[in-house]
């Protein structure tokens, strides 16, 4: 084996070896940011009936939804965006067990608008917005022309702030990437979340403290959205005034397009300032690590 070869066995080794500490560290600090603030077996009530009939979350509540995004382009390869969305949650834990069926009717769903920044072929964080989550006692309305699509009907149980951070990967046009993961963290005050439908496993109320929320969601651009998606989000949630909001037909362009989200939404404690910096970074690799085994498959 020459030197020159052996010299590039070990650069690949170093390589290789940077690559393994830092896989390893995001996933301890993943670990430990999951240890520390994550709420476990906390307990959520559909129709604000209280602890008692209340469904034990062990970690989190599904949430699906759309999202319009409109992008501004800011430098040579930067952008900032205002992003509009509506969500609705059905159940918790993937469990198949529907908050309509079980807590006779109704809809559990959410409204969220934020902004940000980001770069073309890199990153995009936010650094601001806000999340409201809403329990609306009829049946089927998600999806509809009450309201905004549906999704703020009813009564505002929950306030999020969207805290700076969070984010994920674009590609070349600022669309998410195909299947990629989107982080949002936010932060609710004591009395934004109304009594008697979020409660520790010890019963407490958490509307009388304040509490962090996070959402991984999976992102992927819709080809085609609905008209009434385009009427309801777009035209009149967004104040999009471009086409199919003010004559002819609406088509996904470089500047604004539709995703489609589907992930989870979990609750946390509120950390010290130091250990929401190491809570964003596990974030970051855990998103890594999920993209890294999409890839694989």
């Amino acid at each position: 084996m020459s030197l020159k070869t052996n010299f590039h066995h070990k650069e690949l080794n170093m390589t290789f070896l940077k690559k393994l500490t830092c896989a390893a560290a995001l996933a301890l600090s993943f670990n430990a940011a999951q240890a520390n603030v994550v709420l476990n077996d906390w307990v959520f009530n559909p129709n604000g009936g209280g602890f008692t009939n209340g469904q034990e979350i062990n970690e989190y509540l599904d949430i699906n939804g759309n999202a319009f995004i409109q992008l501004t382009p800011s430098g040579k390869n930067s952008f900032s965006f205002v992003e509009h969305a509506v969500f609705n949650i059905s159940q918790a834990d993937s469990n198949g067990a529907l908050f309509p069926i079980n807590y006779a009717g109704g809809n559990i769903t959410a409204v969220f608008e934020a902004y940000g920044k980001g770069n073309f072929s890199g990153a995009f964080k936010f650094t601001g917005g806000t999340i409201r989550m809403y329990q609306n006692p009829t049946n089927g309305q998600y999806g509809s022309t009450a309201g905004t699509y549906g999704a703020d009907l009813g009564n505002l149980i929950a306030e999020f702030n969207v805290l700076a951070g969070g984010g994920g990967l674009v590609d070349a046009s600022g669309s998410p990437v195909n299947n990629g993961q989107v982080s949002v963290i936010a932060q609710a005050n004591a009395g934004s979340l109304k009594e008697g439908y979020f409660f520790r496993g010890n019963g407490k109320d958490l509307s009388k403290e304040a509490i962090l929320s996070f959402a991984f969601t999976n992102a992927n651009t819709v080809g085609e959205p609905t008209s009434r998606l385009v009427n309801e989000v777009a035209c009149e949630f967004a104040g999009f005034t471009g086409p199919g909001c003010s004559g002819g037909t609406y088509k996904n362009a470089p500047n604004y397009f539709f995703v489609s989200n589907n992930g989870q939404f979990k609750l946390a404690e509120v950390p010290e300032p130091g250990s929401l910096a190491l809570f964003g970074i596990a974030m970051l690799g855990a998103g890594m690590i999920a993209r890294k085994r999409a890839n694989k498959a």
